[in-house]
């Protein structure tokens, strides 16, 4: 299993903060076949998603190009997390946006898929380039630690019922 992460400093902008770079790159295997896999990712960027404390992000996916991914907290209110830039189900899932950060950033998320057999190696990438909070960079690969292992079990749910 390959799991690279890193975070650089690129430039200091005249204010005197500093536009960083984020990449977390996994690769993990999953018992799954590739349809299921897809749903699970699905589903666990959209309804599953939870926040740390175990209470719904209530988040929404619109899987089709151009679709928001977004969080919907009531009364007009919420936050745009991205954009679907690419889709090929059940192979690819691009997304583009700030994601969960309120700041000048942007982000590329990539899912891709690879069938073998009954199984499916997920490949994932974030990378994001802005002005980074340092503890974001550091909290960012614990969070999609924990989004990784959401699609696991969602996906495992689905395959045994």
């Amino acid at each position: 299993m390959k799991n690279e992460a890193t975070s650089a400093v690129q430039m200091l902008v005249p204010d005197g903060k500093t536009i960083r770079t984020l990449e977390v790159v996994k690769d993990t295997p999953i018992d799954a076949p590739i349809e299921i896999v897809w749903e699970s990712i699905l589903e666990e960027l959209g309804s599953a998603a939870m926040a740390p404390n175990g209470t719904s992000m209530a988040m929404k996916i619109e899987p089709w190009p151009g679709g928001r991914w977004y969080r919907e907290t009531g009364e007009i209110a919420g936050h745009l997390w991205g954009h679907v830039q690419v889709i090929k189900p059940p192979k690819l899932l691009e997304l583009n946006g700030p994601l969960f950060m309120s700041y000048p950033a942007i982000s590329h998320v990539q899912y891709r898929l690879v069938a073998d057999g009954e199984k499916t190696l997920m490949k994932f990438a974030h990378r994001a380039i802005g002005l980074i909070d340092p503890e974001h960079a550091k909290g960012v690969h614990s969070g999609w630690q924990k989004i990784t292992e959401g699609i696991i079990a969602i996906a495992a749910r689905r395959k045994n019922g």
